[in-house]
């Protein structure tokens, strides 16, 4: 058992293998590699923003300059592949909002060493082109024409003043906030670009825009960029400089894209002609798929690994002259002082907490609806308690009245304590989006903390007030105005110090599930200890330091104090078993409370500890804790082969058809006529002048799904591809839905029709805990017929598992995404399995194939095509899909 304790069975895995290179100014660079390959490893490394977990070797320079001389999180921008933002916030205000934390840089020093230039040159500026570059340079506007231009060349203008949204909130769609991750950055004085998988979710004609703007930046403004793209389109792939082509943590190639495909063939490779040149390179070094590009007819085939392909690289033309350059030291003199960012963030202390806190009072307001039910739901417990503890039943004076007394206390106690409970939800949501602006040096942690602790006081002071002045005299506690105030002061310190400890909470276990069932376990601990279920006159002389520690004890002695010291309850004490003056001091005595008035000011002294303690672990909690470490999310290649198993690209499958799978089921066409789609015209959108009271998001759309074939739903990004189809399935249950739709000539009928519709949706969602074969047998136990007996139930779902080809992962955990289990590919295909094994006729798939890399959509499609071929209606919204995915459907 010792043995077993002390060995570890953790192993060094090398995600990158001896990376050399030089990424140039004026050219554009894509990286390519198909998954587990380390491109994003790649890129934080470049950016300055690994894991402190890994370990490093090799050395990073910007012209000459290590780490140390300068912030990279600064000189460099990394757009990351997740989006993470304010879902309250719209798409203007969140790119305000990133464009003042990152500053304006050199840009004000470079304009004015320009205008002294002018004026010795005797040269006149053109007036827009002087008006925009002083625009650029003003730092700490809430409004930027940077904003403006950043909008426009995104496409962004158009859904400029809506709000981002997410799985809750109704906002933009999944290609319009990639973009929005994209002009957060954008937005910056950074002059090195560093951008992951930015074309998730969009369109092929969006991607192509949005790069060929960054090419134009590149090469009139002289900047650094390089891009990580899954599945670039011809015309994308061509606007590029460089490659770089990454596999297994080696480079197989970094030079100019003119000479990659020469490099190929020259290992005995060659790009068919109606084969995409990205998805041959992504292809060419997977030992599946390599065999299919051999073209040396005279030898014989023999499987070129990829550090094979890195060594003949270092023989290659491109890559002897890429080694002849890093030879030669840069000359650190040529630099620019401006080049390099050597002030760690892009505003002073003051501005970005002023920066923060406008943000904040924005989220507040349009939150305001949790404030208001908060202090509502004050209000009616307010109410209820005013009526149970009604002053009239309530005598006083004598030490057994004082029982009532101490259940109306605790109950108060309570109530406020659990009003504070919120605090630890909002908390976890801004996660998130606060590591990744923490990391990317937005502002300084200690901002948004002080701010949030600044901005919630106001909110506390209403709530104990609400609650003090509608309880106070109609319980009937101490009518001396005096009283009054020293209670409302009780109540609001406990409400500070409640927020601030679940405010704590929050920032440590950063799990809702965690943070929901570990707050509740301290609310316990805190009254078990308080005092107030055993007084301190029985607590065991052991335990004595948790009574001593718990805040709550603070609490009920000072308000137990400013009760029972008034002048009512001074009556001389009768009961000689407690040496007390007073009925009030008897009582105090008699519960472990303080006995004196200045126990109020020493308990809420204490209250005032606790509250800065708890925002003192809060904000240091915030400043050195993180989301999660990403050696957590580091695959194992050698693993991933092992597991992922399935059948090559080029290997024909022999799906069953309609009359030999188990479950029989009756093909089903769809048809719609004149379909369009309203919804109420949003607040933001009224407020920048739009009268309609209604907006048009479908606008007479007619169409037909046919049994058997395979439907694209292609369109730009916010075309309504998603709307059309969540209309057409009945997944939308608000606005107003005109035109008809009819199922095989009958007309649809949302309750029979959601018992033969499937719906995949492009996120996968899954338990993390169970393996592939219970997920699927799982669903088919809730959405198969009662009627359908056990056994075939399970040859139903070892069938769908063949479809897909997922039998060979029967036993896999599914696990959690971009942390253990599946690979992206394979959560896509138990998707489609999971609605499959409901056994519908009609099956409709939103991105099956966004996020994706060439093999592993092509795996997909596979899945799709073998699923339409058992007679079933498919229909796929689909994004830059490459030649052989586009193929694969039979109808556009």
């Amino acid at each position: 058992l010792v043995g077993r304790l002390a060995s570890s069975n953790k192993r060094t895995i090398n995600i990158l293998q001896n990376v050399n290179g030089i990424i140039k100014p004026s050219r554009m660079t894509l990286l390519l590699g198909p998954p587990s390959s380390g491109k994003s490893t790649f890129m934080r490394a470049l950016t300055g923003k690994l894991d402190k977990a890994l370990k490093v070797s090799g050395s990073i320079t910007y012209c000459g300059h290590t780490f140390e001389e300068f912030y990279p999180e600064r000189t460099s921008a990394y757009v990351s592949q997740y989006d993470l933002h304010n879902a309250e916030m719209t798409v203007r205000e969140t790119l305000d909002f990133s464009r003042r934390c990152l500053g304006v840089g050199a840009r004000y020093d470079m304009l004015a060493e320009l205008a002294v230039r002018e004026r010795e040159a005797g040269i006149k500026p053109d007036p827009e082109i002087d008006a925009y570059m002083k625009a650029t340079a003003v730092q700490g506007q809430e409004s930027n024409i940077v904003t403006d231009l950043t909008l426009k060349v995104l496409g962004l203008d158009i859904c400029a003043d809506m709000p981002i949204g997410d799985e809750m909130i109704r906002g933009v769609s999944g290609g319009q906030r990639k973009r929005v991750t994209t002009g957060e950055m954008l937005t910056g004085p950074a002059r090195a670009l560093f951008m992951d998988e930015i074309s998730t979710g969009l369109d092929s004609s969006s991607t192509f825009q949005i790069v060929k703007y960054i090419r134009q930046l590149v090469h009139v403004m002289n900047e650094t960029v390089m891009i990580s793209l899954l599945q670039p389109p011809p015309e994308t792939y061509n606007l590029f400089d460089d490659i770089i082509l990454l596999s297994e943590g080696y480079v197989v190639y970094h030079g100019p894209r003119e000479n990659i495909l020469e490099f190929f063939e020259s290992a005995g490779f060659r790009c068919p002609e109606r084969k995409g040149i990205a998805d041959f390179l992504q292809e060419v070094t997977s030992k599946k798929d390599q065999q299919q590009y051999w073209y040396l007819d005279q030898e014989q085939y023999r499987h070129v690994p990829v550090p094979e392909f890195a060594e003949r690289f270092k023989s290659f033309h491109v890559g002897q002259q890429m080694l002849k350059e890093l030879q030669i030291p840069f000359d650190k003199s040529k630099t620019h002082p401006a080049a390099l960012t050597t002030n760690k963030y892009g505003q002073s202390s003051w501005e970005s907490f002023k920066t923060v806190m406008s943000r904040e009072k924005l989220l507040m307001k349009r939150n305001s609806f949790i404030y208001i039910f908060k202090v509502a739901q004050l209000v009616i417990l307010g109410l209820i308690a005013m009526t149970v503890f009604l002053r009239t039943k309530m005598p006083h004076g004598q030490f057994s009245d004082s029982t009532k007394f101490f259940g109306a206390l605790t109950f108060s106690l309570m109530t406020v304590l659990f009003n504070g409970f919120a605090e630890l939800q909002f908390t976890i949501k801004m996660l998130p989006t606060f590591y990744k602006q923490r990391d990317f040096l937005f502002f300084p942690p200690w901002t948004i903390g002080l701010v949030n602790i600044i901005s919630k006081v106001p909110v506390s002071l209403v709530e104990s007030i609400v609650w003090v002045v509608l309880t106070y005299y109609v319980m009937g506690f101490a009518p001396a105005a005096g009283r009054f105030f020293r209670m409302l002061l009780a109540f609001f310190a406990t409400h500070q110090m409640a927020m601030g400890l679940f405010r704590f909470l929050g920032a440590v276990l950063k799990s809702m599930v965690v943070a929901n069932t570990l707050g509740m376990f301290v609310i316990l601990l805190i009254f078990l200890f308080g005092g107030i279920v055993i007084p301190r006159g029985d607590v065991r002389p052991w335990w004595i330091w948790a009574y001593w520690a718990s805040p709550m004890m603070y609490s009920q002695n000072a308000i137990s104090v400013n009760e029972f010291l008034s002048s009512r309850w001074a009556n001389p004490n009768n009961n000689t078993s407690i040496d007390a003056p007073t009925v009030g001091e008897a009582i105090l005595k008699a519960k472990g409370l303080f006995t004196r008035e200045s126990g109020f000011w020493v308990s809420i002294g204490a209250i005032v500890g606790f509250i800065i303690l708890f925002n003192i672990l809060y904000l240091l909690a915030l400043t050195y804790l993180s989301f999660g470490s990403s050696s957590n999310t580091v695959s194992d290649e050698e693993n991933e082969n092992e597991t992922n198993t399935s059948i090559p690209i080029d290997e024909a499958t022999n799906p069953p058809t309609q009359s030999q799978i188990t479950l029989p089921f009756q093909p089903l066409s769809l048809s719609f006529n004149h379909v369009n789609y309203y919804v109420d015209m949003p607040a933001e959108m009224r407020e920048q002048g739009f009268t309609e009271s209604r907006l048009q998001l479908l606008s007479d759309i007619s169409g037909a799904f046919r049994p058997g074939v395979l439907t694209a739903l292609v369109g730009v990004s916010g075309a309504g591809k998603t709307t059309l189809m969540d209309v057409l399935a009945g997944r939308k249950t608000s606005g107003s839905i005109e035109g008809s739709i009819t199922v095989s000539g009958y007309p649809k009928k949302q309750e029979t029709f959601a018992r033969v519709s499937g719906y995949c949706e492009q996120t996968d969602i899954h338990s993390p805990n169970v393996t592939v074969y219970e997920s699927i047998l799982y669903s088919a136990w809730l959405r198969l017929s009662s009627d359908v007996d056990e056994n075939t139930r399970k040859m139903f779902v070892e069938e769908v598992m063949t479809l897909v080809e997922l039998d060979v992962l029967r036993n896999a955990m599914v696990g959690l995404p971009g942390v253990d289990g599946l690979s992206t590919e394979q959560r896509k295909r138990l998707t489609i399995a999971v609605e499959l094994v409901a056994n519908p006729s009609i099956i409709f798939m939103d991105e099956p194939t966004s996020g994706l890399d060439a093999r592993a959509a092509a795996i997909v499609m596979r899945a799709v095509r073998n699923t339409v071929n058992t007679g079933r209606t498919v229909v796929c919204t689909i994004h830059q899909p490459s030649i052989d995915i586009f193929e694969s459907f039979d109808e556009l």
